[in-house]
Order: structure tokens, then C-alpha cells, then sequence
């Protein structure tokens, strides 16, 4: 068995920089020595299975790494979960501890709490929260894995949550990530995306091929304009979100340093690539991105011509479009090196997902003639908010649970700036005293993300439904 951070620290120049945050500098060599000396103040809790609930930067880097050097699984917190939500993880993926960084706290009662320091980094660890309820996997099932890392899906209602990835499938993963990407000990990558989601591939890419990762902590164009010419970077990798900022900048200039920007995490409009072409003479790749997967597709190939397309697939990946129909349109297979290990919630091997190899991923997709790829829609009802995951039944039933409320049914309303946004139509319980939208509002922002939170109440006399029942969507 082996472990990714010896195989980060093995291969790299250890006075060559990894990571710089507000102009300061980290060697290979001190954040080698920065992760065992976390990992020897986590002990034995590092062993286990730690969610970390961490905002970006140098700290996220350090305890991560620290908790995989130990032996631990990673899970990852994002920082726009809810209380109910975070309980829900815990619940789910029976996480022995969570560690809190870089100013976060674990609120709620329970647990027992360490407080950590770490070069004036402080930590704090909270074990015995999972309490005694019984867990969807076998505990000796997944130690067989050698698992790195656990990505948890926020979605309540969604089928399967917790996706296992093992040290192995990891490093397959990255390397296979990069044939496109080219990342190398020359390049300075820009950082904007939160790590909670994106680092166990990308900021663990960056490290194992010796690039210097910059830490971007503002999301403001003018900023990140400032950070790209300032250190000189050679990628930048971000959101579509991100690249619109950047285009309307009005001081900005063409960076001479610049040699590659991906956009991933939502779709890319061809206003958005040929504005960011125009102010900075560099063509915007876009690429799918997913946590079962990797990064199988990166339009490298022709990003001027067909900015809205995902580009064929990378070196070792297969693409399928199952069950066509018109305009060629059908659901998106994926086969190729770095799939995940297991679902978590309820366990599935691999194995038992995969049909002859391939991973169905969801996306509605069609081929041109030139074999490029390009993505249409979902063949569920997830929306998409930026790149982040709504499922519409977990915000139905959290407004089902309003005392004003009979019935509600969410869905996609197209936004200019995410893409889309929940909205909902909500059948009430008084129809002559209808509850308003602010009311609506604030009861759903106790219980779910910001990004769930739906931005538009309809008041409605009915819903359609199926023969059987069911909400029509």
C-alpha cells in the first residue's frame, strides 16, 4: 500500500516553493516538515477517519496533508453546510473526530474538545460526535481500500453519498489528469476554488508534479487580476464566475506569464471565453470536472472555436453517449484510469456501479462531427448553482416543514451570474393567508446552505402530479 504524501515529498525539490499566501513563501521542505510535525500533534486521532472543517490556505494544506501522513481518512467539511447538514455528514460517514482550523468551531453540544497549535496555526479537535447509530458500510470493507479521502454529498435525498477514493486511485488520478494540463515544477498555479471540494485532486496534483500553488483568498476580479501579475502565474484555474470578473477588469492587461486558464465547475458561455480572450489573449479551456471520475474531458484542442465545448477526453479515458436520440443527444459515459473506490452511503464497490467499466455520469451530451464533446443538461433534477449541487427534494422538504406550507416543488430558474438558482412554487396551507417570501426565506437559510436557498416563492392553488401521485418536474 502506499500513501500520496510520501509520494508528493519523495519526488519533490524541497527548496523549491509549494505554496505562497500574501506574498510569503512555503519550501517543499518546510511544509514536509510543517505536515509531520500536525501529524504528530493529531496522534493516534490522526488514524481515523477526521473531517476537517477548514477555510482555504496554508493551514487547509498543512492538516490535510497531516491527516493523510497519519494514516486518516480525510473528509472534507465545506464551509457552507448548515448545522443540520454538518450533522448529517457526521452521521453518515461515521467520522470519529473533526478537526477546526483557521478560525472555525464546532458549535453544538457533545464532544470532547483538544486544542491544537501548530507554528501559530491553532487547531482544534472535537471527538465523540457520531454517537452509537449504525453505519451503511463495513468497517473492515473499507479499510481494505487503503482510503484516503471520503467526498461527502451534501444532498440529503440524494441515492448515494460519500465518495472513496484510496491512496492508489488518487495517484492514478492526478497523473492522469495531467496529460492535458502539463503541470510542472516551472508552473505557478492561481488559486481561487474552495479547497473542500477541489483539493485532494487539485491542490494534490499541483504538489506530486512540483508546481508553486498561489493561495488567492479574494474572490474580487481586481484581486485576483493583481495576484496573477504580481507572482507571475502560468495558470489559473477557476470558475467560469471567476473569468467574467476578470474580463470586465477594466486595468486589465495581457499577462505575459500566463499560459493556461481552465474553467470548470459550471458551464462556460461563449460571451465569457471570447470577453477573457479579448482582454488577456489566452483561450479559456473548459473541462468536466468529477469526483468519480477526475478530470476525463479538457478542451485543449480547440478552445477558440468551440468555447462551449468539454473537449474530447484525455489520454486513457473512453467517452460513451448512451441511448441517443435526437440531435444525438443521450447520458454521458466515462471510462478510464482514477474511477472512484466505493460509495459510502449505501456501500457499493466500485465494481458493483460500473457496468463493463463504465461510469454513467447523468450529464445529457452529444458529439459533433469532430468528435467534440459538449454537455446539455442532467437526466436528474439537480440544479446546478456554480458548480455546487441542489437537490430540489432536500429543499422541499425542508419548506414542507413550515407550518404555513402544504406542498412545494422546486426548481432550476436560470440566473445570470451562477447559471441557476432554486425557486420554488408552494402550495399553502390557508390560501387566503399565504405566508410571505421573506418568511419562507429566512426558514429555509436555518436549515440549508446559502446556495440551496431558493430566491423566488410562487404561491400556487395546486401542483401538478403523475398518474401515481408524484410531483410532475
Amino acid at each position: 500500500m502506499i500513501n500520496i504524501v510520501d509520494e508528493i515529498f519523495a519526488g519533490c525539490d524541497r527548496s523549491a516553493t509549494a505554496l505562497v499566501a500574501g506574498g510569503v513563501g512555503v519550501s517543499f521542505g518546510e511544509l514536509e516538515a510543517k505536515v509531520s510535525e500536525a501529524a504528530g500533534l493529531l496522534g493516534k486521532d490522526g488514524a481515523q477517519r477526521v473531517g476537517l472543517f477548514c477555510p482555504n490556505g496554508v493551514h487547509h494544506v498543512v492538516w490535510s496533508l497531516a491527516v493523510l501522513r497519519a494514516g486518516g481518512v480525510l473528509v472534507p467539511v465545506a464551509g457552507e453546510l448548515s448545522g443540520p447538514e454538518r450533522e448529517s455528514l457526521v452521521r453518515t460517514t461515521g467520522l470519529d473526530v473533526v478537526l477546526c482550523a483557521g478560525g472555525k468551531d464546532w458549535a453544538g453540544e457533545g464532544g470532547v474538545k483538544r486544542e491544537l497549535l501548530l507554528d501559530g496555526m491553532p487547531g482544534l479537535l472535537v471527538s465523540g460526535l457520531r454517537g452509537e447509530g449504525r453505519l451503511d458500510f463495513d468497517e473492515g470493507e473499507l479499510a481494505k481500500l487503503n482510503p484516503a479521502l471520503i467526498r461527502f454529498s451534501s444532498g440529503t435525498t440524494g441515492n448515494r453519498k460519500g465518495v472513496v477514493l484510496s491512496h492508489e486511485t488518487l495517484l492514478a488520478r492526478v497523473r492522469a489528469c495531467n496529460q492535458k494540463l502539463g503541470i510542472g515544477p516551472g508552473d505557478r498555479v492561481i488559486w481561487t476554488l474552495p479547497m473542500a471540494h477541489h483539493f485532494a485532486v487539485s491542490i494534490v496534483l499541483y504538489l506530486l508534479h512540483g508546481a508553486t500553488t498561489v493561495l488567492e483568498d479574494s474572490h474580487l476580479g481586481a484581486d485576483v487580476y493583481r495576484t496573477l501579475k504580481a507572482e507571475r502565474g502560468t495558470v489559473l484555474y477557476g470558475s467560469p464566475f471567476h473569468f467574467a470578473l476578470l474580463a470586465g477588469l477594466a486595468e486589465g492587461e495581457r499577462v505575459e506569464s500566463l499560459r493556461l486558464a481552465v474553467a470548470t465547475a459550471a458551464a462556460l458561455s461563449e460571451q465569457v471565453a471570447k470577453d477573457f480572450y479579448g482582454r488577456y489573449g489566452v483561450p479559456l479551456c473548459q473541462g468536466m470536472g468529477i469526483i468519480e471520475v477526475g478530470l476525463p474531458l479538457l478542451n485543449g484542442e480547440e478552445p477558440l472555436e468551440k468555447p462551449e465545448s468539454v473537449g474530447r477526453p484525455q489520454a486513457g479515458f473512453e467517452v460513451m453517449i448512451a441511448n441517443a436520440g435526437i440531435e444525438g443527444v443521450g447520458e454521458l459515459g466515462l471510462r478510464g484510469p482514477g474511477m472512484f473506490d466505493a460509495y459510502l452511503s449505501p456501500w457499493m464497490l466500485r465494481e458493483e456501479v460500473l457496468k463493463d467499466g463504465w461510469f454513467a455520469t447523468g450529464d445529457l451530451a452529444k458529439r459533433d462531427a469532430d468528435g467534440a464533446i459538449y454537455l446539455v443538461g442532467r437526466t436528474k433534477s439537480v440544479i446546478n448553482v456554480g458548480g455546487m449541487k441542489c437537490f430540489p427534494e432536500e429543499v422541499e422538504a425542508v419548506l414542507c416543514g413550515h407550518p404555513a406550507v402544504k406542498e412545494a416543488r422546486v426548481s432550476a430558474m436560470a440566473h445570470a451570474t451562477f447559471g441557476a438558482v432554486p425557486a420554488a412554487e408552494v402550495v399553502p396551507e390557508e390560501g387566503a393567508s399565504p405566508p410571505r417570501s421573506a418568511e419562507l426565506m429566512g426558514w429555509c437559510r436555518k436549515e440549508l446552505s446559502g446556495y440551496k436557498v431558493p430566491m423566488r416563492y410562487t404561491m400556487v392553488a395546486e401542483l401538478p402530479k403523475t398518474a401515481s401521485g408524484k410531483l410532475q418536474r
